[in-house]
């Protein structure tokens, strides 16, 4: 029995709910970390992300990014490595990914999104 959680197909993943996803700030949050640190290693463990809510509503978005194609996650004995759906969703939409991206580091501080500098201390 596989340990890893399903993930949509490229071609299953739909627009109204890759936005729909992105329109709730945690989960905004998660993809922007994500993509911050891609710079650095292309994937963060669920334990990186423990400033911005507890375990099991984590685990909640955890699955809905997963589930709508944003995220992919990799299990790895007993920790779960998450990074960013970017070639799918450059094939899929593209420029949606960088212009959300573009958009969060504009009103980082307003979202109170974590910094670059936090995200690349905490992994």
């Amino acid at each position: 029995m596989s340990r890893t959680p399903p993930h949509p197909t490229r071609e299953q993943i739909e627009l109204p709910l890759v936005l729909d996803c992105l329109s709730d700030p945690i989960r905004l949050a998660i993809v922007y970390q994500l993509a911050q640190q891609e710079r650095v290693s292309n994937e963060l463990c669920c334990g990186d992300f423990s400033g911005l809510a507890g375990k099991s509503n984590l685990a909640y978005h955890f699955a809905k990014l997963r589930e709508c194609g944003l995220m992919l996650t990799r299990v790895a004995g007993t920790n779960r490595f998450m990074r960013l759906r970017r070639e799918d969703l450059e094939a899929r939409f593209p420029g949606l990914l960088d212009a959300v991206i573009g958009s969060a580091a504009k009103d980082a501080s307003r979202l109170q999104l974590i910094a670059e500098c936090d995200v690349m201390e905490a992994g």
